[in-house]
């Protein structure tokens, strides 16, 4: 099969291991740089051309969207699927899981945990906010961050009023989460294909530092999950419509709580902490999407009406 790896970094861990395990499985693998693709729109023809020559013959494709190009990356993939080509990660889940207020209230409402988070525009209304997580210490995070950039600890609500005045100040949108204790600077990450976690790890904070991103300097080891643990990265993929997802989470007194649903997770800590060929399942996922009957599918309802009829994902739907 042909399959095309949307990717701007073809010499990251992540996308050599993609073409490596196609080309190992028998199947060829071509990176493209969404940013270089132009979307042609015509009647009855939705193409993309991509350096003077028009992409086709592709059997599936897997996004590596970067979380600053979201909007035009979801773009390229969505014409890839009016084109009737198999994504593994559909354009609509990628904006949701990016969006990282969206994410939590489909999150809440399908009943997966996590920690107590609040949002408002309303800067006289921080104190109460604050209350509303459980008090100080609280994480204060920027919609738009990735990979720990613009997460805040405030330990006091002193500090946590003048952190979220000053970023309500520089119009950035932010939300206000209880801190866990308990976790002390680490959490997991389930690594999800096709609705089975492939692996799982332990991220732990560098001494002093409460993010555990391996970006920021934290260290990843095997861990087995517990079934609730399992149970929770499992539900919150499936509410969020997720093919391929790295799901983070807290372990606290009341159970795993998720923090976030990554939409492009990286390959290089997992597959080193869990020995494990997690491109490989990726291949193997792809390629069988192509293979299954296309169904044109069912309108729902509000789409006749132009209403995004995938904005939510009803949870066991």
């Amino acid at each position: 099969m042909k399959l095309a790896i949307l990717s701007r970094e073809p010499k990251s861990y992540s996308t050599q291991r993609l073409v490596e395990a196609a080309a190992a499985k028998g199947h060829e693998a071509v990176v493209i740089d969404h940013l270089q693709c132009n979307i042609v729109l015509e009647k009855g023809q939705p193409g993309i051309i991509y350096q003077g020559a028009r992409l086709e013959g592709f059997d599936a494709i897997i996004p590596r969207i970067g979380a600053s190009v979201t909007f035009y990356g979801t773009a390229v993939v969505r014409q890839f699927e009016m084109m009737k080509v198999r994504t593994a990660i559909d354009s609509q889940a990628i904006v949701r899981s990016r969006d990282k207020l969206r994410s939590m209230q489909i999150l809440s409402r399908a009943g997966v945990g996590m920690p107590k988070t609040a949002f408002t525009n309303f800067s006289e209304d921080v104190p109460a906010m604050i209350e509303q997580v459980g008090g100080a210490p609280v994480i204060i995070k920027l919609l738009e961050g990735t990979q720990g950039l613009g997460v805040v600890l405030a330990e006091s609500a002193k500090a946590a009023q003048s952190v979220i005045e000053a970023f309500h100040n520089l119009k950035a949108r932010i939300i206000v989460q209880e801190f866990i204790a308990e976790s002390k600077g680490a959490d997991l990450r389930a690594f999800v294909v096709d609705g089975e976690v492939v692996g799982a790890m332990k991220r732990q904070g560098k001494e002093g530092e409460f993010r555990s991103n391996l970006h920021r300097g934290g260290s990843g080891t095997l861990v087995k999950l517990t079934r609730a643990e399992k149970a929770a990265a499992l539900l919150a993929t499936k509410a969020l419509g997720l093919g391929i997802a790295g799901v983070d989470m807290l372990q606290s007194k009341r159970g795993p709580l998720v923090l976030e649903v990554n939409s492009s997770p990286g390959l290089e800590g997992i597959e080193k902490a869990t020995k494990q060929d997690i491109a490989g399942r990726i291949i193997d996922y792809s390629t069988t999407l192509a293979t299954k009957k296309k169904t044109k599918p069912k309108a729902k309802k509000g789409a006749a009406h132009g209403v995004d009829a995938q904005s939510d994902v009803p949870a066991g739907k």
